[in-house]
């Protein structure tokens, strides 16, 4: 679990951490709607390369995105097996004892495979480069103008960036009780199935004790801070866009383009 990278910020100095929290936010949904073009994979080779130049201006190592890809091996799997069931149709790539695996029960995994790889890097890299108070900002910015209809953007974006805070934090608090449950002799590894779903209770109860007691001192906290729910709040830092958002927008654009002519 320590190998998730979602939701850690990583203080570095380059390109992408330099780029305003608003147009980081868009050029992630551009990007997100990019994959779900139908452009075949020709498509997906190009928003690829893109994110993979998004990765070396980031200076994130490919090496920590495949490790946090580990957790997804296993619903891949179970996709698979299940398209391989399901889907009927294309020519057959082999038949062993009675089961046949067609040509698109293949495809369709691989587009699923595809999809979803790129969607954690993109997100990935987002919170890497993003700090979370400029999630926030940016967040609330975006969201500014439903204001109109009674939307309260600041209350929606600080849960936003919270709830990415603290991915991390209950990673390493569950790692710290599956450690400690490890010492009083808790294998959640062997044993029966009976004996396994009382190993994950035993780890999932005080995850969640603690994770209301986090909260609860969060809200503490915040509270003896200042903080106050639909309170008109000015700001110290004011968000400036600079040559580098119009850099990255525009490829992001253009990148978008491209993917919907090759659609077509």
């Amino acid at each position: 679990m320590n190998n998730i990278a979602l939701g850690r910020y990583l203080p570095l100095n380059t390109f992408t951490h330099k780029l305003d929290p608003r147009y980081k936010i868009m050029g992630m949904l551009f990007l997100m709607a990019c994959v779900f073009i139908p452009a075949g994979f020709t498509g997906y080779g190009v928003i690829g390369a893109f994110v993979l130049l998004a990765l070396l201006l980031t200076k994130i190592s490919i090496k920590m995105i495949l490790k946090s890809m580990k957790p997804m091996i296993f619903m891949l799997s179970f996709l698979f097996v299940i398209n391989a069931l399901v889907i009927r149709t294309g020519f057959v790539v082999f038949s062993l004892y009675g089961f046949t695996l067609y040509q698109d029960a293949v495809i369709q995994t691989l587009y699923i495979m595809t999809r979803l790889t790129l969607m954690i890097i993109i997100t990935t890299l987002l919170t890497v480069s993003t700090k979370p108070m400029d999630l926030t900002l940016g967040i609330e910015d975006l969201l500014s103008p439903f204001k109109r209809i009674g939307l309260p953007s600041h209350e929606i974006a600080m849960m936003i960036s919270i709830a990415l805070r603290f991915i991390p934090t209950l990673i390493d608090e569950t790692n710290r009780i599956m450690k400690a449950q490890a010492s009083r002799g808790v294998d959640l590894k062997e044993g029966s199935f009976k004996e396994k779903i009382m190993a994950i209770l035993s780890l999932i109860v005080p995850l969640f004790v603690s994770s209301f007691q986090r909260a609860e001192e969060l809200a503490d906290a915040m509270e003896a801070r200042g903080y106050v729910v639909a309170q008109h709040r000015t700001r110290y830092k004011q968000l400036k866009p600079t040559y580098r958002d119009a850099l990255m927008m525009g490829g992001v654009l253009i990148l978008m383009g491209g993917v919907i002519w090759l659609s077509m």
